[in-house]
């Protein structure tokens, strides 16, 4: 239904306005006894709820209970308390028009000038693992309320939903008022503070509808905010921001220890790196230029330090393309690590974490930029893409921790069940291809990536690409193919180069064929019946 319509003659030209009645209701108390003492000292009027009543009034101040205003008591442990017209008039009363000023007059209510209200910690309530009634206690109502309602009359109420907007008040203060553009720049904040309050509810009570037994979303709200401006995109002609999402804990909560500003193609292979080197469970490290793995690979057997060389061993895949690449560890970067990185030109290293002595060695490269993950760094759960029009929505395509144990059912179509060394080599590699862009082909020994084919458009093209890159490593190595060899030229050029066994999904209509040539050379193969595509 659509609001009531006024003549525009009527209303009256209102810039500055001057604060004379404050309503304050805040769960986030932060600097508030700083902005009680401005407008003690300005004698604003302070109407206070609940909590922030009792602050105040135990800080010394004078301050009206909401009770008072309403005559009415909160009730129903505190659901009800500002949800009435003593309130509300006061706030959405518009007093560029007269007839709202006299029906002011009339009912005997007072306007409010400022609202300083947040909303009940709903997120920080969800995040410390709550369930239940108590999450949905701190849903707010009465808050959201305010705020939109202080909002909409930005042309008479400055509405503040954050202590950082604190020192533009207080600067009003002094200044004889708030001006118009200021009121309406914070109702713009206020309304993006309720909005984003409302999806983090409604994504609480449809997370259960992403369950693998669940329907997915029939709707889905995604809000961000602008982290910071790039210099530019993936082109120097494009413009670019990297945005972070509430309850985010990817690479962009990351902290950057040093080094240039990143850039939009460093985001976006750094997040590659980080889906490589975090699908191992041992100490991993992944090399990544253009969202393609150089290499890939876990630390050696009983490696004095693990990540370094994981490192070394990931880097002597690919020692050519790994010039200038992003690098991601799923462990703490050592000194060890650092120094043998000295002379080795990269442009970003993320990892959990960093030791002391790395960081100093790392200084010397002032433009590396340095990230260390947040604790509380995790892989998504579902993957969101933009396409013309709308997105696409899918579950993430992750691999068990217990990877072993789906391995069991394998089918096992050639040759011999490898020994334990074996096996470990190929659920690698299986593991590996899931980071390599389509049509994806690995080739590995002992852990670690010697051959790599990625992005072609025809498998052949892509096992020719993982042997010669691998050269005279293909042979004894193992292969493994992200989706069905639809015929057998793919798979034979790999054998020709001397691989000992092959994974894939399995599922062509010419299986046999591929079987066959495998069995002829004497090869195991397993399929897996599952595939792993990465567009």
């Amino acid at each position: 239904m659509a609001g009531p319509s006024h003549d525009p003659a009527l209303y009256r030209e209102r810039d500055l306005v001057r604060i004379r009645r404050a309503l304050i209701s805040v769960s986030d108390k932060t600097d508030l006894l700083k902005l009680a003492e401005a407008l003690a000292a300005n004698e604003v009027e302070i109407v206070s709820t609940g909590g922030s009543a009792a602050l105040l009034r135990d800080a010394g101040y004078t301050v009206t209970d909401v009770a008072s205003v309403t005559g009415f008591p909160e009730s129903l442990d505190g659901r009800v308390k500002t949800l009435h017209p003593g309130v509300h008039a006061g706030l959405l009363a518009d007093l560029r028009l007269e007839d709202h000023e006299r029906q002011l007059a009339d009912l005997d209510i007072a306007p409010f000038e400022l609202v300083v209200v947040n909303l009940y910690p709903f997120v920080e309530t969800v995040a410390s693992g709550a369930q239940g009634d108590d999450v949905v206690e701190q849903i707010d109502i009465g808050g959201p309320a305010m705020v939109r309602a202080s909002a909409k009359n930005f042309a008479n109420v400055a509405i503040v939903v954050s202590p950082e907007s604190y020192p533009a008040i207080l600067d009003a203060l002094g200044g004889g008022g708030t001006t118009l553009a200021q009121r309406r720049q914070l109702a713009a904040r206020a309304f993006a503070h309720t909005c984003e309050y409302d999806r983090a509810v409604a994504t609480w009570f449809a997370e259960d509808m992403l369950g693998a037994d669940a329907d997915l979303p029939q709707h889905l709200t995604l809000k961000a905010e602008r982290l910071a401006t790039l210099r530019y995109g993936e082109n120097s002609h494009q413009r670019a921001a990297i945005y972070t999402r509430l309850g985010g804990h990817g690479i962009a909560q990351a902290t950057q220890l040093q080094g240039k500003e990143m850039s939009y193609n460093n985001y976006v292979d750094a997040d590659a790196a980080l889906r490589a080197a975090f699908d191992m469970v041992k100490p991993a490290v992944a090399i990544i230029k253009h969202a393609n793995p150089c290499g890939i690979a876990v630390a050696a057997p009983n490696a004095l330090d693990p990540i370094a060389s994981a490192h070394l061993r990931a880097h002597e895949c690919d020692p050519v393309s790994a010039y200038g690449g992003v690098i991601a560890a799923n462990g703490t970067v050592t000194l060890k690590m650092a120094e043998n990185l000295k002379d080795i030109f990269t442009e970003v290293i993320v990892a959990p974490s960093f030791e002391p002595a790395a960081l100093e060695v790392f200084k010397a490269k002032k433009n590396l930029r340095l990230l260390e993950l947040p604790a509380d760094w995790q892989q998504e759960r579902m993957d969101v893409r933009l396409v013309s029009g709308g997105l696409l929505l899918q579950d993430a395509d992750r691999f068990p921790d217990d990877i072993e144990s789906v391995a069991k059912d394998w089918q096992l179509v050639s040759g011999e069940l490898p020994a334990d060394e074996d096996m470990t080599n190929l659920i690698f590699a299986w593991k590996a291809c899931r980071a390599v862009k389509s049509n994806a082909i690995v080739l590995a020994k002992q852990s670690a990536t010697v051959g790599i084919g990625m992005g072609q458009v025809n498998r052949v093209d892509s096992c020719r690409l993982a042997v010669e890159r691998a050269g005279d490593r293909a042979a004894g190595s193992v292969a493994a193919s992200d989706a069905f060899f639809p015929f057998a030229d793919g798979a034979q050029i790999l054998l020709d180069a001397g691989v000992t066994a092959i994974i894939q999904p399995g599922g062509s209509v010419r299986d046999d064929e591929v079987i066959a040539a495998a069995q002829a050379a004497g090869v195991t193969m397993f399929f897996t019946g599952e595939r792993h595509f990465f567009h």
